[in-house]
């Protein structure tokens, strides 16, 4: 059948691929989550006693699931051979087909009239067997399926059902036979179908193996096939003058708009049971090479990471005519560990603690945390990464504050506006000038109305992508030689997927001022400045207040004070810087029987440098100094 990216091209590769890491077993549950034609499912039916098939179109399911049963159905209690029962008579019903999609009774040519009329015969009498009794369901469906087949081999279209041809081609002009599907041997015990959108229902489906082919251009399937699905759903809907299309709007999938494509792929990744996840996807789709390799790598093992080009001969369409070096990808991947997947925040943050992550909740409090207190958020790497009920974020900066809280909003509508702003300026690691024009517009608002969406685009291509005030809050990073790459975009949508899942409390305050609304049962994370190291951000230069010695006595008597109460606290600070070692933070966590962890991570061009943990509770601390 001609269906848009049909797979039977590339079962071979797919099915090599699933031997090669072991895949084709039996006892495994294999999830085909856009099924198509269900060209894959029906080629590893015989290696699996489960599989699961879904799409948002009800005749996609339908074919798919056709060629699944095709093995199974003999027509015992029917009595007769359903394909000569139709080949071998001419009846012909002047049903809803006939009426509005042949020149019978419309002005449209999707068919002949005779064919029309036998189409809608064989739905009929489909129809009534199965309410009879006399074909079992899964006969039913398979019978469905060959409908579709027979439907599509003398249709008056250019191989899609969005319009009609206006003279009518050879093989239109040919009487319809009803001809059986195309299916491999061998049958698989237990399938289960779904009819629903992807992203409803990943969450929910349990399997071992998510094969995903989802749409990657602008095409909308239930436009492409309205007549299809109303021939599958029997419903006779109301239809459009024209084309006479159904109403397409509860079939209109999110995965054929840009960027929409992207925050469903992740979601998809991230919320899938599925330990094993192949992607096939093609290179002139909305996502990248790049953002489908990153994505991927942030939810799986990186050493499982593989990555197949299939070349292939493609249909010129509105993107890539005249282009050439078309090919599909295979990706795929083992997805890690819950415990093991770390979401990075979207601003490169000075002293961000995105490399010490899983040392951090390695040494965190074993037993379930209520609340976290994340009170020097900075780029929120740490608390968006603690799985806890409750969480608050709390930075003395406001304009970082808002940034971070602007996260949790809608992930489409932002990027829209980060898109309009990057083409309204002409924003481009090359254009200083389209640079200077943002910055100088955002630095004219006044502050009360600054829109954060403004600072991120700002931030993105900006020198180093720092975040830099002067002390009149002006925004006064200079242009730098980066931009919204395809990497930040998939930190973005996974951290803003995340802000919106969790309970998130914002706060811009001190440290001191947090005190009295942090919760007696919360842990307590605390990133503050380091006296040894002052950056841009706590030099009190910058129109905010600097990280002195004072500041820094105070945060001891902060700490004091959560631990006084009987609630945990974990300090992360640097000890030593080259020859300067910092006594009093020693000497204060020694007298008071704090714990002083080692931390040995990467640390680039900061390898002059010791970064420790000092907690207030017991643990299993094997780096104590």
């Amino acid at each position: 059948m001609r269906y848009l990216g049909s797979k039977d091209s590339l079962t071979e590769q797919i099915t090599d691929l699933l031997e090669r890491k072991g895949l084709l077993k039996k006892e495994l549950t294999f999830f085909d989550a856009f099924c198509g034609m269900g060209a894959v499912a029906d080629a590893v039916k015989s290696s699996y006693n489960n599989i699961i098939v879904n799409d948002s179109l009800k005749c996609s399911v339908t074919y798919s699931q056709g060629r699944l049963y095709a093995n199974e159905c003999t027509f015992a209690t029917l009595g007769f051979n359903p394909f000569e029962y139709f080949n071998n008579n001419h009846t012909t019903f002047e049903g809803f087909i006939y009426r509005n999609y042949s020149p019978g009774n419309s002005n449209r040519m999707y068919f002949t009239q005779n064919n029309a009329g036998r189409i809608d015969y064989f739905r009929q009498q489909i129809e009534s067997w199965h309410s009879d009794n006399r074909i079992t369901d899964k006969e039913y469906i398979y019978l469905l399926a060959c409908l579709l087949e027979s439907v599509s081999d003398v249709a008056n279209t250019a191989g899609v059902y969005g319009a009609f041809l206006k003279h009518w081609d050879s093989r239109a002009l040919k009487p319809i036979s009803f001809n059986k599907i195309d299916s491999q041997e061998g049958i698989c015990p237990n399938i289960i179908a779904h009819n629903k959108k992807i992203e409803d229902i990943i969450s929910d489906v349990k399997c071992d193996v998510l094969y995903v082919d989802p749409p990657y251009t602008q095409n909308q399937y239930g436009t492409q096939y309205h007549l299809l699905e109303t021939l599958i759903l029997n419903d006779e809907p109301i239809i459009s003058a024209v084309t006479g299309s159904r109403p397409t709007a509860p079939m209109r999938s999110d995965w054929s708009k840009m960027y929409r494509a992207h925050i469903l792929f992740e979601k998809v990744v991230a919320e899938t049971k599925a330990k094993h996840i192949i992607l096939s996807y093609n290179n002139d789709g909305f996502m990248s090479k790049d953002y489908i390799e990153a994505t991927l790598k942030r939810y799986g093992l990186e050493a499982s990471y593989e990555c197949l080009i299939v070349d292939y001969k493609k249909y010129n369409n509105f993107k890539c005519q005249g282009a050439s070096g078309h090919c599909e990808y295979i990706f795929y991947i083992e997805k890690k560990d819950a415990a093991d997947i770390i979401v990075e925040s979207p601003l490169n943050y000075t002293g961000s603690k995105s490399k010490m992550i899983g040392i951090i909740k390695e040494y965190m409090p074993q037993k379930d945390i209520n609340t976290v207190v994340d009170a020097f958020g900075g780029g929120f790497n740490v608390g968006i990464n603690i799985d806890t009920r409750n969480i608050i974020y709390n930075d003395i900066n406001p304009f970082v504050e808002s940034l971070i809280k602007s996260f949790s909003s809608d992930a489409y509508s932002y990027l829209q506006y980060v898109n309009r702003l990057i083409k309204k300026y002409k924003l481009s690691p090359d254009n200083k000038a389209g640079y200077l024009e943002l910055r100088a517009k955002y630095n004219s608002i006044s502050i009360e109305k600054r829109d954060p969406r403004m600072l991120y685009t700002l931030i993105l291509y900006g020198f180093q992508q720092q975040i830099r005030f002067n002390t009149s809050y002006e925004f006064n990073n200079p242009a730098g030689s980066r931009w919204f790459n395809d990497f930040l975009l998939s930190k973005f949508i996974s951290f803003a997927r995340c802000s919106r899942k969790k309970k998130i409390e914002y706060r811009n305050k001190t440290f001191i001022q947090l005190l009295e609304e942090i919760p007696k049962d919360a842990f307590v994370y605390a990133d503050p400045p380091y006296r040894s190291t002052l950056g841009v951000y706590n030099d009190g230069k910058r129109g905010f207040e600097g990280w002195t010695l004072a500041h820094e006595h105070s945060l001891c008597q902060f700490l004091d004070a959560i631990d006084h109460r009987g609630s945990k606290f974990m300090l992360s600070y640097v000890l030593q810087v080259d020859d300067f070692y910092n006594e009093d933070i020693a000497n204060w966590a020694n007298n008071r029987q704090y714990h002083i962890i080692n931390v040995d991570t990467p640390q680039g061009r900061y390898n002059n440098r010791q970064e420790v943990l000092i907690i207030n509770y017991q643990h299993d601390c094997k780096n104590n100094i």
